[in-house]
């Protein structure tokens, strides 16, 4: 006489299926929480053409763009995302009117030459490389030949300058001392924008981070186990 099949223990089954019901929930929220995030810019300095009582990002670079005599340009040093998310030059700590007129009212005119008045804004703390204190913002006027760039008239007046291999911009008067258009990631306020750092706690979307998530995925699971284990001790004795 052949034995009957034995039937699939109710416990042993319904153990099963609550541990993979925990593995597979485990998963998702680990793959929720470790979603990619997103840069949230560069560490640059950007160039700026004032136009009436405001500023435009320039359409050229400084080693290619030739102001006029009378032009009012700006440098500022932050973190962007890009030229939408650019922050402008500041008024500089001392006051005074960004002006030609105001910046350039010490520098007598001079034949065969022309005056740029430049607006040098080093940024803020937040928005400097670690180890590194921005100068304060300043204001001078530069004397340059006719047909000398805006590079050539930053030059003039905030020695040392560095570029890397592609003609970037990297440092204006030796801030910062390295770098140059370096990516910034992880959330921390800086000059005018939100920028992210690696030590930020949340994710992009605001919940929580991977971590956390990964280790609620981990009692989930380890919960589960335990149910499973009491059961089968219970139903043993």
């Amino acid at each position: 006489m052949r034995r009957p099949i034995p039937r699939e223990h109710p416990v042993r089954t319904g153990s099963v299926r609550l541990m993979a019901l925990a593995v597979a929930v485990g998963a998702a929220l680990t793959a929720f929480g470790a979603a990619p995030a997103q840069a949230a810019g560069y560490r640059y300095w950007s160039f700026w053409d004032r136009s009436g009582s405001g500023w435009q990002y320039a359409t050229q670079g400084p080693s290619t763009a030739r102001p006029a005599d009378g032009d009012v340009q700006g440098f500022r040093f932050a973190v962007s995302a890009d030229s939408q998310d650019a922050s402008k030059p500041r008024v500089p700590a001392h006051g005074g009117p960004l002006t030609f007129d105001g910046i350039c009212a010490k520098t007598p005119a001079k034949g065969g030459s022309k005056r740029i008045a430049l607006v040098i804004d080093f940024g803020t703390a937040a928005d400097a490389p670690d180890g590194e204190k921005p100068p304060a913002e300043r204001t001078v006027c530069a004397r340059v030949g006719g047909d000398a760039t805006s590079a050539e008239a930053l030059a003039a007046v905030a020695r040392p300058l560095r570029y890397n291999s592609d003609a970037l911009l990297c440092s204006i008067a030796g801030f910062p001392r390295t770098g140059c258009g370096d990516q910034v990631s992880g959330t921390q306020k800086g000059g005018g924008h939100e920028r992210r750092t690696d030590s930020a706690p949340q994710n992009d979307s605001g919940g929580p981070s991977a971590g956390l998530v990964g280790g609620v995925a981990a009692v989930v699971v380890l919960g589960a186990a335990g149910v499973w284990q009491a059961r089968r001790r219970r139903n043993s004795g």
